[in-house]
């Protein structure tokens, strides 16, 4: 069957001895036959926990190798695997760990989970496990591979069932439109408990037989150390990664001979951050993916990613992508209406949730993904902003997105972020926070040449930093909270 098997076990048969994993924080350099090994351990550890084909077992760790042994031993037992946010809360812990139904959870003395209401096993069991995992517990293709949970910046995240024809299709799909290669060497110091951890460069790279370098998490210095001594030659970050990446003492004199390009995704690039990689001989592409699609939808080449700066890219070879309006109807070339995305890349839907499923999957395939999207004459997207957070102004569509843009080409300014508030007069109008040197006067002047005057903000709060999750996107429901406590 199509995207059956097993994907690093397949990789360990055809080239057993390549360097699959190195480990930054414990020096440890696996090959892919011994991360191999190790993922059937974490299976066997899983089976010895009775934990049957199907049950869901929970991982609540920092990047590390047993993390990656954990993940893939879902492909060798059969069982579900949920990774759990390290930044969460008990709270929002429990949340998923009630929804989902957890028969354990692999956890280290980082955490306390005494409270979550599951069994709790410490990683030492991976390594005592031996058993083998028999062959007939292995899913098919269509059979829930993970559960990934959203981030819940709009509300109570919702576990999205990704299938291992996802996860496999998005390793290859990636792989040959990006163009990856068996000598590409990939840090990765977001966290594997996102989406885009395990199947921006994770998956992709093992599939072509590459090596990924693990940080425990992020440290600018320790990374760019990386990027020199390992010789890497593919990074991915997010907007706020890549700022914290410019800003460190390291970026002007690294030796980056070796790096073919940079990838960004998470949220909007400022063209600022594009431009200071450009200075240092550094292609800076953008991407765009969702946990419910992919995560990698679209493509561009080196030369595209400078040529048409700000966009996301093509569809990706076998991903239809759709603009339509209100309707279902396709909205012409440079319009703006919401993005639908269908390919073997999509979800199967939410776990335990028939009528979020219902509102975004439809019947014919498509995911509706509540994103707002132009396409171009030449086939090129771009992002216009989340559909919830469009506003109606004076009777006119406002994107938050846009204003946004247009705030961070400031010279002053590095970080901004638009909502709307109610307006006795207009209904709605926009209140940018905004991370810089600036004041209200100059920005009001700024903008006046730049947008209409009915998108302009009626106030700016000034922070000194937006609170974002890890892969970049700002959490905006904590900013009307701090709007609400200011007021």
């Amino acid at each position: 069957m199509i995207f059956d098997g097993d994907l690093l076990a397949e990789r360990a048969r055809l080239t057993p001895d390549k360097l699959a994993l190195v480990a930054i924080e414990t020096g440890e350099r696996l090959t892919y036959a011994q991360l191999n090994h190790r993922a059937e351990q974490a299976a066997a550890a899983v089976v010895a926990a009775g934990v049957g084909s199907g049950d869901r077992y929970g991982i609540l760790l920092h990047n590390s190798i047993d993390f990656i042994a954990l993940f893939f031993a879902a492909a060798k037992c059969g069982a579900i695997v949920v990774p759990l946010s390290t930044r969460a809360t008990t709270h929002e812990l429990k949340q998923v760990v009630d929804d989902c139904g957890m028969s354990i959870l692999f956890t280290s003395d980082d955490f306390d989970a005494s409270a979550l209401g599951c069994r709790v096993s410490g990683v030492d069991a991976l390594s005592s496990a031996s058993s083998p995992t028999p062959d007939s517990r292995h899913p098919t293709p269509e059979h829930t591979y993970c559960l990934l949970y959203t981030s819940g910046t709009t509300g109570k995240p919702k576990g999205v069932m990704i299938p291992k024809r996802q996860l496999w299709w998005n390793g290859y799909n990636t792989a040959v439109n990006w163009g990856l290669r068996e000598d590409d060497v990939s840090p990765i110091y977001t966290p594997l408990y996102h989406a885009g951890g395990v199947a921006v460069f994770l998956i992709p790279i093992f599939t072509v037989g590459g090596t990924i370098v693990l940080h425990r998490g992020f440290d600018a210095a320790a990374i760019w150390s990386t990027i020199e001594k390992e010789k890497a030659t593919v990074v991915l970050g997010v907007p706020t990664t890549w700022k914290m990446l410019m800003d460190a003492p390291e970026f002007a004199a690294a030796d980056l001979r070796h790096v073919r390009w940079f990838i960004s995704g998470g949220a909007p690039l400022p063209h600022y951050i594009i431009e200071a990689y450009q200075s240092r001989g550094i292609e800076m592409k953008q991407g765009f993916g969702m946990t419910e699609a992919g995560v990698n939808c679209f493509t561009m080449t080196v030369e595209e990613s400078r040529r048409k700066a700000g966009s996301i890219g093509k569809p990706m070879m076998f991903t239809e992508v759709r603009v339509v309006d209100e309707s279902g109807s396709e909205m012409p070339a440079g319009e703006v209406g919401e993005m639908w995305i269908r390919g073997p890349h999509v979800a199967l839907g939410y776990w335990n949730n028939p009528e979020a499923t219902r509102a975004a999957f439809d019947d014919a395939g498509w995911l509706h993904t509540g994103d707002l999207a132009r396409c171009d004459d030449e086939g090129f997207f771009s992002i216009a902003g989340r559909k919830k957070e469009m506003f109606i102004s004076g009777g006119v569509n406002v994107y938050p997105a846009e204003i946004e843009a247009t705030l961070v080409s400031h010279p002053n300014v590095s970080d901004a972020a638009v909502i709307p508030v109610a307006d006795d007069k207009w209904g709605e109008v926009a209140v940018a926070f905004v991370v810089g040197n600036v004041d209200s006067a100059g920005l009001d002047a700024y903008l006046a040449e730049r947008i209409s005057k009915f998108k302009l903000p009626k106030r700016y709060v000034f922070v000194g930093a937006l609170p974002r999750t890890p892969y970049g996107k700002v959490e905006k429901p904590k900013l009307r909270q701090m709007l609400d406590v200011s007021s």
